[in-house]
């Protein structure tokens, strides 16, 4: 059930990110459709997997460091914003593996055009 509510969360975060569905006039067809959420959300995960790596190795690697479990579970449930300019940007939390209280917060934006990865912030947390 929870994979389901999962997937579900998902394409509408994925709907809501894609205000142009319909090409040059044209109805897409349901399987143009349903390849392009497999395409957003393959481009998320990947999003996803590249700030949480980028903020792993920015903070001295696995031995020291791990993100918190929404950077590990379904990208939909990551805690992310959508730009509106092809760029996601993630705010997240991590410390010392197993930690309990996070110590660090890293904000990364990912451009799923050209995958160029930007650390916008990682340090104490600020909240």
């Amino acid at each position: 059930m929870k994979k389901l509510y999962s997937l579900g969360v998902m394409a509408l975060v994925l709907l809501m990110a894609a205000p142009g569905l319909a090409q040059a006039g044209r109805p897409q067809t349901r399987e143009e459709r349903i390849q392009m959420l497999i395409d957003q959300a393959i481009a998320l995960n990947r999003a996803k997997n590249l700030a949480r790596m980028a903020a792993e190795r920015e903070n001295g690697g696995l031995s020291v460091y791990q993100a918190e479990a929404a950077m590990h579970g379904p990208s939909a449930e990551s805690p992310f914003v959508d730009n509106g300019d092809g760029t996601l940007t993630f705010n997240f939390v991590g410390g010392p593996p197993g930690f309990t209280t996070p110590t660090v917060e890293s904000v990364v934006t990912v451009n799923t055009i050209d995958w160029t990865i930007t650390m916008d912030y990682n340090g104490p947390i600020r909240r």
